[in-house]
């Protein structure tokens, strides 16, 4: 028979693998692979070295800051933000720099402001814009795959309450009961989602 803390520490074991399992499916949707084998993510290279860029295929991600309708195709301005290695933007994460991504179709402004997407696509150089009243140079990139993130919210628990947190049997005067009691809430981070 198994105690209390031997099954806390195999509960625990399984909810590791389980989430070890689960990181290593995490893969770059197809939308967003591209053509070649890696796509360059590195902003601050390409805005730095443009013309070593210009027709490479590039991913970017972040949050779309404007949408503009032009007649042929929709512009997104991107506030850039690391990716993750499944091409999901990093969030609480400083902006790398900003991207015009050109779509050849129109985008419907209120899906896309303020949301988070990844695009892939050709680089086609720098463009000149305004930040503001600041004049800044975006990177440009003609977009042949996008992929709109959806915001959602996970709850944290500290590793010490692991997958069982109605199963802890500390003094409810323990720093970590006051903290994570049942009956309290847990902090809860943001997260982006297919």
């Amino acid at each position: 028979m198994l105690n209390g803390t031997h099954y806390r520490g195999m509960l625990q074991a399984v909810a590791l693998l389980g989430t070890m399992i689960l990181a290593g499916c995490a893969s770059v949707p197809d939308i967003i692979k591209g053509t070649t084998k890696a796509p360059e993510e590195n902003l601050v290279s390409v805005k730095n070295r443009p013309e070593l860029y210009i027709g490479h295929e590039g991913r970017f991600g972040g949050k779309v800051l404007s949408v503009l309708n032009e007649k042929d195709q929709t512009r997104l301005e991107i506030s850039a933000m690391p990716l993750a290695s499944n091409a999901v933007p990093r969030l609480k994460t400083s902006s790398l720099g900003r991207v015009y991504a050109y779509v050849n179709n129109f985008l419907e402004p209120s899906d896309f402001k303020d949301h988070y997407v990844t695009v892939v696509g050709k680089i086609t150089g720098l463009e000149k814009g305004k930040v503001g009243n600041s004049p800044y140079n975006y990177v440009a990139i003609t977009v042949t795959g996008l992929k709109l993130w959806h915001e959602s919210q996970r709850v944290i628990l500290p590793p010490s309450l692991g997958a069982d947190p109605w199963n802890y049997y500390g003094s409810p005067y323990d720093p970590i009961w006051r903290v994570y009691s049942p009956l309290q809430s847990a902090p809860v981070e943001p997260i982006l989602t297919d």
